[in-house]
């Protein structure tokens, strides 16, 4: 699948990009050199350019394989990123997409993630035909639950992990179309 374009009003959502015209990489390693960005995302680093390039790459590939859109979420009249979102696992059927977002630091708090998200959510159920879509995050982050429920989420569980010798809980949400 090609990447699609998305306009979400206040935002507009594209593919991430490292080209000529736009140059994504470097508010990609700002984001995630964040320390709250690291509390939250612990999966992967992204630390140089270079580590910025491989993300944009992988995610070019996700589109092409069919199992991960993925839109920098981007200011309109200038094309800088705010942040991203995504719909991941659509190789599982329509039951097994699983949303997730991020804001740039110096754009949080003015609800760039939930309206994101509410475009991202309208692409896989009205586009994708998606009839279930997950949402999770650890507990203690405030801000991700605040988005799940902006978005129309219902919470759907609690489950324990244990990660690097500690226990987290992650909350789980679905939407249903």
């Amino acid at each position: 699948m090609e990447p699609i374009e998305i306009n979400a009003g206040t935002y507009y959502l594209r593919a991430l990009r490292a080209d000529g015209q736009i140059d994504d990489r470097p508010a990609i390693v700002a984001a995630f050199a964040d320390p709250e960005m690291r509390r939250w995302v612990d999966d992967y680093r992204i630390e140089d350019l270079a580590d910025a390039d491989a993300y944009v790459q992988r995610r070019d590939a996700q589109w092409a394989d069919g199992v991960r859109c993925s839109w920098a979420v981007a200011e309109p009249t200038t094309g800088a990123l705010l942040g991203e979102v995504d719909l991941r696992g659509l190789d599982e059927g329509p039951e097994g997409a699983q949303a997730a977002c991020w804001t740039h630091p110096e754009h949080r708090g003015r609800g760039v993630a939930a309206t994101a998200l509410a475009a991202a959510m309208r692409f896989g159920f009205g586009f994708l035909g998606l009839t279930k879509i997950g949402y999770q995050h650890l507990a203690d982050n405030v801000g991700s639950r605040r988005v799940a429920e902006k978005c129309g989420f219902k919470l759907s569980g609690e489950t324990v992990e244990h990660r690097d010798g500690a226990e987290v809980r992650l909350l789980h949400w679905v939407a249903v179309n």
